[in-house]
C-alpha cells in the first residue's frame, strides 16, 4: 500500500496507527458484533466511549469538571451563529478580532445575532499578514464576550500568545486545537470542526465552561441551544457516533505519543525546518507572514510567478505531495503540517524545495 504525503488543509491526515485500529475493529465494536457505524448511540458501550472521550480531552487540557464537552454536528461554521444565538444577550456587545477569513464569516453570522464591535483587523487590502498586538485591541467595557480564531488556514497566522480580556474569551480552534499545551482554563468557550488536528469532518467539538454555559439565553430553537446539547450529554439527538470515535482514538494517540508538550516538540521541528528553508531562500520563496504570527499548522508561501507555482504543483505531485495549493482566494503554495503529519514528509517537501530552487532560481 502506498501512502501519499498527505498536506491537505481539511479534512486532513489522520494518525495511520489510528486508522488501522479502527480498520480491524470495523466489523466488531466492544466485542458487541456490530460495527461502530451500527451500534445505538443510547447503548453503554457507545456511551462509555463517549464518556471516556470527553474525559480525555478534558485530561489533556488540565480542566476539571466544570468544563462540559460536547460532540456536535454542523461544523465550527455552525458554530458561528450558535455562539451569539447563546452568549450574545440584548443590550450586550460581542467583541470580535478578525485576522483572516473565517473570523470574518463568525463576525458576519453574529452581526445578524446583535450588536458587535470589530476590536481589532489586521487586514491589509484584502489580506492578513499578522496577529494583532494587544495594545491594539479596542475592547468593549462589559462585552458579552470576546471572540478569536487561533489559527488562519488560508493566510497562515497564528496567535502565538492569546489577549489578556476581562470578557468571556471565546475561540475557534479548529485549525490547531491540541497542537500544543496552553492555558485552556483561560477560555471560557472553544470550538473546534475535528476535521484538522483530531478527526474526520463531521463532528465539531466544544468546550464550555459551566459559568458561561449558565448564562445561555433560555427559548432558543432546541437544536440550537447549547444548554439543551449539554444537558442530554451531546445524545440529545443521534450524534455523529463514528466520528466521536475516531476522536476518542485520536487523543489516545496524542496521549501515547507523550500528551500535548510531545506534539508540541514534533511540530514546531516540523515548522521551523519548513521556515528555515524559506527563509534561506528568500529571493525565490516569499513567506507572506510576519515571523511571530506564523502558523506551525499552514505554512504559505510564494514563488515569483505563477507559471512557477503550477510548475512546483505539478512536479510535487509527481512526487506524491497532496494537497499543497494554495486557497483559491489566495493562490501560492500551502503546507498543512497538522499534529499527524510525519516529519519525514517534511524533510521531503524542504529536499524538494532545495532542487526546485537549484533548477529554477
Amino acid at each position: 500500500m502506498k501512502r501519499a504525503l498527505n498536506f491537505n488543509p481539511g479534512p486532513a491526515v489522520l494518525p495511520l496507527e489510528v486508522l488501522k485500529e479502527a480498520q480491524a475493529e470495523l466489523l466488531d465494536f466492544a466485542g458487541t458484533g456490530m460495527s461502530i457505524l451500527e451500534v445505538s448511540h443510547r447503548s453503554a458501550d457507545y456511551e462509555k466511549m463517549h464518556n471516556e472521550t470527553q474525559a480525555l480531552l478534558r485530561e489533556l487540557l488540565g480542566l476539571g469538571d466544570n468544563y462540559k464537552v460536547m460532540f456536535l454536528g454542523g461544523g465550527a461554521s455552525t458554530q458561528f451563529l450558535m455562539v451569539p444565538m447563546n452568549y450574545l444577550a440584548e443590550g450586550k456587545v460581542a467583541d470580535y478580532i478578525l485576522t483572516g477569513d473565517w473570523s470574518r464569516k463568525a463576525h458576519k453570522e453574529a452581526k445578524g445575532v446583535g450588536q458587535t464591535n470589530v476590536a481589532a483587523t489586521t487586514e491589509v487590502d484584502g489580506r492578513f499578514a499578522r496577529i494583532p498586538r494587544q495594545d491594539e485591541l479596542k475592547l468593549t467595557d462589559g462585552a458579552a464576550y470576546v471572540h478569536l480564531t487561533s489559527n488562519n488556514t488560508i493566510f497562515g497566522t497564528q496567535w502565538q500568545t492569546f489577549p489578556d480580556v476581562k470578557a468571556p474569551l471565546i475561540a475557534d480552534m479548529s485549525s490547531d486545537f491540541c497542537w500544543r499545551p496552553f492555558d485552556a482554563k483561560k477560555f471560557s468557550l472553544i470550538y473546534a470542526g475535528a476535521q484538522k488536528n483530531m478527526g474526520p469532518a463531521g463532528v465539531t467539538v466544544i468546550v464550555v465552561r459551566d459559568d458561561l454555559l449558565a448564562t445561555a439565553k433560555a427559548g432558543l430553537p432546541t437544536m440550537m441551544s447549547h444548554k439543551v446539547h449539554a444537558e442530554n450529554n451531546s445524545l440529545f439527538n443521534t450524534p455523529p457516533c463514528f466520528a466521536i470515535y475516531l476522536v476518542g482514538k485520536v487523543l489516545k494517540w496524542i496521549k501515547g505519543k507523550g500528551g500535548l508538550v510531545a506534539i508540541e516538540k514534533a511540530n514546531r521541528a516540523k515548522g521551523d525546518l519548513l521556515y528555515g528553508t524559506i527563509d534561506k531562500h528568500a529571493g525565490f520563496y516569499k513567506a507572506p507572514v510576519e515571523k511571530g504570527s506564523r502558523s506551525y499548522m499552514n505554512v504559505v508561501f510564494r514563488l515569483p510567478t505563477e507559471e512557477l507555482e503550477k510548475k512546483f504543483l505539478d512536479e510535487a505531485k509527481k512526487q506524491s505531495m497532496i494537497g499543497l495549493k494554495g486557497h483559491r482566494s489566495v493562490g501560492g503554495i500551502r503546507v498543512s503540517i497538522y499534529n499527524a503529519a510525519l516529519l519525514e514528509w517534511v524533510q521531503s517537501v524542504t529536499q524538494f524545495m532545495e532542487d526546485f530552487v537549484k533548477k529554477n532560481g
